[in-house]
């Protein structure tokens, strides 16, 4: 009687595993959520700068609130000084970004690494100019457009 019980005891959890489990997916109402995953984020592909760009919300050439990543290319890419009309925020999602200001273009003595999860104000109308050097920087950029850029740097 007991080594039936223990067998029905050891059985059961045996049973139940093998069973096959019945998976449900949740349908979200296209009203309420929409979604992207990331194969069906939609990249440009990469300037001659290094960077990749990816429109999420909005768009960056006309008025408007607007999100985009962006992705600096490993291998010291980086845009040149310039400013745009407007305050961007942005996040460092992956990577490090480093970061420079003011018109003199200096990625070696000139720049701020800016790690995972950093989050910078590139202010409206005040000179920068960023990238990365030994790996990618992927970034989550915000504003208002137009995102125009308007070249800045010390001839």
């Amino acid at each position: 009687m007991r080594t039936g019980r223990a067998c029905r005891t050891l059985l059961l959890p045996l049973t139940l595993a093998a069973t096959p489990s019945v998976a449900f997916a949740a349908e979200l109402n296209p009203a309420a959520v929409t979604y992207k995953l990331p194969d069906q984020i939609p990249w440009g592909p990469v300037d001659a700068r290094g960077a990749q760009t990816a429109v999420v919300v909005g768009d960056p050439s006309k008025p408007g609130f607007y999100m985009v990543y962006n992705k600096w290319t490993k291998g010291n890419h980086f845009s040149r000084p310039h400013f745009h009309p407007n305050d961007r925020y942005i996040v460092v999602l992956q990577g490090t970004w480093w970061v420079g200001s003011g018109a003199k273009f200096d990625p070696d003595n000139g720049t701020v690494p800016m790690p995972a999860g950093s989050f910078v104000t590139h202010t409206g109308k005040q000179v920068h100019w960023d990238g990365a050097k030994d790996e990618d920087a992927v970034l989550l950029i915000m504003g208002e457009g137009p995102a125009t850029a308007t070249a800045a740097e010390e001839k």
